[in-house]
């Protein structure tokens, strides 16, 4: 089955939970939390998302590389300046998928145009 979702002018958490909760499964009657559905989502117009600029400098993503003084933090800003608005949907999308076995195959699911 496949879903498409229309990012223009939408906000980024908006988007983010209805495309996890599709990922799961849980909009079907079927749903079962220890197995991933063979669901494919498509986000169009990802470059369009109605992102404030105080969001851009106040968001913070982190990563520990397991060295002392290995924290790196990013801003939501500088992640879309180097990668894209595509990363940023994928790792709110991460963020609220299940943390299991199951959250890489959901992931591999999900499809995001600019």
């Amino acid at each position: 089955m496949n879903y498409t979702i229309d990012a223009e002018g939408r906000k980024l958490g908006r988007v983010a939970t209805e495309t996890a909760m599709i990922l799961m499964g849980k909009n079907k009657a079927t749903y079962k939390p220890n197995v991933a559905p063979n669901i494919k989502v498509v986000i169009e117009n990802a470059s369009k998302l109605s992102l404030s600029e105080k969001k851009k400098e106040d968001t913070l993503y982190t990563r520990y590389s397991g060295y002392p003084g290995g924290l790196k933090v990013e801003t939501l800003g500088s992640v879309v300046e180097k990668k894209s608005y595509g990363e940023i949907l994928r790792r709110a999308v991460y963020g609220m998928l299940p943390a299991n076995k199951l959250r890489k195959i959901m992931l591999s699911n999900l499809t995001i145009k600019e």
